[in-house]
């Protein structure tokens, strides 16, 4: 088989630092335009900035085992180079002739297409992939962490047995997979059995240790929250389950993602002792412009990001005590019982004994949401819920984001829960919004 050449842009290396490690024995092309651009976001504090220090420090550690220039050994039995400089031939279109990083990053994929083919241009750009493909070059995004949301684990299915099946399951309060039409099960997750004829008779079960176990029941309200739907009750389930250290929640606007991870976390900090605090954070992108500069101490820059959490610690605090004198969740904050930051700061912490929630987390990339998992230290429990068709990070998409990396790896794990939530439970408006709009 021909060794390929891919040649990899600025976003691709700025998502994932470790792409230049992920094309095997093939070689990998990083135009010096790459550079020059990584170079101006190596001093942002955020996510992308860290990236691009990491990406540094990769071509500096390679950078001594040779010229870079002319190619430098990977472990995967590859080579990285550095390309400097390309003489664009007379046929070359006008507009590679203009000097802008991203023309001579994709002017570079031209020259080597026409130099040493196979090549193929890697970009998170879709302009640039269709640019290239009207040049006749290869192009691919970068899908090493592709998960189509479709095909989406969802946490549940639903399974049509015979009534006496559900009635021997309440008897002894497990059920042999065995019996059932579909036993390729995950762990913990959940299971509604309705009867064959009379569909009104069911049972909800979880599927542990190669059985599928009771459901017990919840509390009649969790800090004033009850479930409104089948879904919001199995979230409950792995928000109150201390035996399930990491629990993903996914779903559309107002499905009650948020609420429902405040209110486990707030009964179990407050009310069980469980936890030490709840510390909520979220990556911070704006929805729409970036309002850009803002005054204040770090608590007041935070304050429109952060709002939607305040907004349901209000309707918590008003629920589960019936304070109609006002919000007092600052009075939690001051007492250190809950803590709300930018997941910016969660880098190189240690979090034991946490009831921890990570909320947007769609925006975050893979990278980034194995990093904030490898914070967690003993007796925390880390949520992270977000909507996969909602997302405000440039790098990402419904295919490539950090939340659905975590569903879809962790699914079989003993240590993880997930719940899909579909139905809209904010407001007759917000669900109409959600589903025609």
């Amino acid at each position: 088989m021909a060794i390929k050449n891919f040649v990899l842009d600025t976003n691709v290396v700025l998502y994932d630092p470790n792409a230049i490690f992920s094309f095997e024995d093939n070689n990998v092309i990083i135009p010096i335009w790459v550079v020059e651009e990584i170079d101006r976001f190596k001093k942002d504090i955020n996510d992308t900035g860290r990236n691009a220090r990491e990406l540094s420090r990769h071509l500096d550690a390679l950078r001594k085992k040779g010229d870079i220039t002319q190619g430098v050994p990977l472990e995967s039995g590859g080579q990285l180079q550095v390309i400097t400089s390309i003489p664009l031939s007379p046929d070359a279109p006008e507009f590679l002739k203009k000097e802008s990083y991203d023309n001579l990053i994709l002017a570079t994929a031209f020259y080597l297409k026409k130099k040493n083919p196979p090549v193929i241009f890697i970009t998170k750009d879709v302009n640039l992939r269709i640019k290239a493909d009207a040049l006749g070059i290869d192009t691919m995004d970068y899908e090493t962490m592709r998960i189509e949301p479709e095909g989406l684990y969802t946490g549940w299915k639903s399974l049509t047995v015979p009534e006496s099946l559900i009635s021997d399951f309440y008897q002894s309060k497990k059920l042999d997979t065995a019996k059932l039409p579909k036993n390729n099960f995950h762990e913990n997750e959940f299971v509604c059995l309705q009867g064959e004829t009379n569909a009104s008779q069911s049972a909800l079960g979880i599927y542990r240790k190669g059985e599928v176990q009771l459901l017990p029941p919840l509390p009649p309200a969790v800090w004033g929250v009850k479930p409104r739907n089948l879904e919001q009750q199995f979230a409950l389930h792995l928000l109150l389950d201390d035996r399930i250290p990491l629990v993903t929640l996914t779903g559309k606007a107002g499905t009650g993602k948020t609420l429902l991870a405040l209110a486990a976390g707030m009964a179990k900090t407050l009310d069980e002792g469980i936890y030490q605090r709840v510390l909520v954070s979220r990556p911070i992108f704006p929805i729409g412009r970036d309002i850009g500069y803002l005054p204040g101490d770090v608590k007041e820059k935070l304050q429109p990001w952060m709002q939607p959490i305040f907004d349901n610690m209000e309707f918590l605090l008003h629920t589960a005590k019936n304070d109609k004198k006002g919000p007092r969740y600052n009075a939690l904050i001051e007492q250190g019982l809950l803590q709300i930051e930018a997941l910016t700061y969660i880098r190189g912490r240690s979090i034991p004994n946490q009831y921890f929630i990570v909320d947007e987390a769609q925006n975050m990339t893979p990278h980034e949401a194995k990093t904030v998992i490898t914070r967690v230290g003993e007796h925390t429990k880390i949520i992270f819920t977000g909507d996969i068709h909602q997302i405000d990070n440039f790098y990402n998409d419904a295919s490539h984001n950090g939340l659905s990396y975590i569903v879809e790896h962790l699914k079989a794990e003993g240590l993880a829960g997930h719940m899909t939530l579909t139905k809209g439970e904010r407001s007759a408006l917000a669900e109409l919004a959600s589903n025609l709009l």
